[in-house]
């Protein structure tokens, strides 16, 4: 099964299911955004080379591995849940090995070792590479922890396996890290400093997804914007690069550009942005390539400039706004979706009216919405009480929810009657004789199969919509096959 999952949405889970090397089993799960599936991807290529196949079977496995996510503490929970399930399993098969990578394993460190006796590896996101050495040692008797982070790292050497793909649409990794220090976030203290890979190794990757037979490519990172690349070396570091480094480097856009002109038939997409970093020579790549997809997922947080200035969001709502304007006037069809926080420490009722004010300004297609959940050693969590009460942040972001609803809504009516183009990806979840796929702008498209076929680039004529999913009737199929 593949379930692509959004940066900031929680709770999913990919079984990763392919035959990748010889001998022993492979069990491996992921949480939380889309980067971890892509390090999940990693991973089993190292292990491949240690002779490790994946499976399906948790029963089966000589070695289980949960890529976590630390984001908000209900990922926490679900990992906890699962790795019960684990230990339950492993009072059968004595044998198995268990293993947890990810933000939560670089959080916790060797705590989970104390907390989860049944863990016998910890591994954080920056020493996947130091899995075969981890595994010797628990081989050995002994409990194994690496997470230690990395000024380096971005593992641009490794092909990833990609695992029970769809053989259509795959992640490529460019960014790892951040360098904005938002007091609610955990990320730079699980991912560590931000740092771009060399796009000569990127554009080699995705041209080996072309080879193969791949339509689309999303760039990944958890600041994409911020890539900067001048021969290696931190983005903080380039006040010291060299006049002809500076004249030379490649940022986020001149990176784009690259992508669209290598694999001019690849679709592109690309999260997540950041609206401080977000740059209108991006949005003028944008424009200019019809392969980039016309959607931005752009987190605001709030609409409040009081908290967005207690997050410390290094944007205004004014800035926001002028961002959100320039999109609609260089891209007028563009689809922008939104992360939003309600409940964060301190917020009143004015910050929650400026939040949904936000919202009517700018009409999102879809969002991720959550209340505020304090994450431990976060400068909120050091710095601010948690003094909103649970019911007042439920009902806000039931406001929240409801008029996202309605917006979303108000944007799937206005694509009916247009003929879009849809990659064909799979089956509709609700028909078997229906494929189901994505326009340019991330809405789902569904339309009777006729003699389509996944990876096919098909015009559709949009007749009907739900607030999430698009309908309609192929037309023909584009030229852009």
């Amino acid at each position: 099964m593949e379930k692509i999952i959004d940066e900031n949405k929680q709770g999913e889970t990919l079984i990763l299911d392919k035959k990748v090397g010889n001998g022993k089993k492979l069990f491996i799960e992921s949480y939380g955004c889309q980067m971890n599936f892509s390090d999940s991807e990693i991973v089993a290529s190292i292990l491949a080379d240690q002779g490790y196949n994946t499976t399906q079977s948790l029963e089966d496995a000589d070695l289980v591995l949960v890529n976590t996510c630390s984001i908000r503490d209900k990922a926490e929970q679900t990992v906890r849940k699962r790795l019960a399930k684990y230990n339950a399993v492993k009072q059968i098969n004595p044998k198995m090995k268990v293993g947890v990578l990810g933000c939560m394993a670089e959080r916790l460190k060797s705590k989970f070792l104390e907390e989860e006796k049944i863990v016998d590896l910890v591994v954080g996101p920056d020493a996947y590479k130091d899995l075969p050495n981890l595994l010797a040692e628990v081989e050995d008797g002994r409990d194994a922890i690496n997470v230690i982070l990395s000024k380096e790292e971005t593992y641009g050497d490794i092909a990833p396996v990609r695992l029970n793909s769809n053989g259509i649409t795959a992640f490529v990794s460019i960014t790892r890290g951040c360098d904005n220090m938002c007091t609610f976030c955990v990320v730079p203290f699980t991912r560590g400093r931000e740092r771009s890979r060399d796009p000569q190794s990127i554009i080699e990757e995705i041209n080996d997804l072309w080879s193969k037979g791949f339509k689309e490519v999303t760039l990944l990172g958890q600041n994409v914007d911020s890539f900067l690349w001048y021969g290696g070396g931190l983005k903080k570091d380039f006040t010291k690069a060299s006049d002809l480094q500076k004249a030379t480097a490649v940022d986020f856009s001149k990176l784009l550009d690259m992508c669209a002109k290598a694999q001019p038939k690849m679709r592109y997409r690309f999260s997540t942005s950041n609206p401080q970093d977000l740059t209108l020579d991006v949005i003028r790549t944008m424009a200019k390539h019809d392969n980039i997809c016309n959607y931005i997922h752009l987190p605001v947080q709030s609409g409040s400039n009081r908290i967005l200035k207690e997050m410390n969001r290094l944007h205004t709502r004014e800035e926001y706004f002028e961002l959100i304007d320039n999109i609609k006037t260089l891209i007028p069809d563009c689809s922008i979706s939104q992360d939003m926080i309600t409940g964060f420490p301190t917020e009143t009722e004015e910050d929650h009216q400026d939040t949904l004010s936000l919202m009517e300004y700018v009409k999102y297609d879809f969002g991720f919405m959550f209340a505020y959940s304090e994450r431990p050693g976060t400068m909120a969590a050091r710095k601010l009480e948690d003094d909103v009460p649970a019911d007042v942040k439920k009902r806000r972001l039931n406001d929240i929810i409801q008029l996202q609803q309605i917006h979303a809504l108000e944007r799937t009516q206005a694509h009916i009657g247009k003929v879009e183009e849809v990659l064909v990806e799979k089956t509709s979840k609700r028909s078997d004789a229906h494929w189901s796929g994505r326009n340019s702008q991330n809405t789902v498209v569904v339309f009777p199969k006729e003699n389509y076929k996944p990876g096919e680039f098909v015009d559709v004529k949009i007749i009907d919509c739900t607030s999430a999913t698009l309908m309609g009737e192929a037309v023909a199929y584009s030229k852009n096959n």
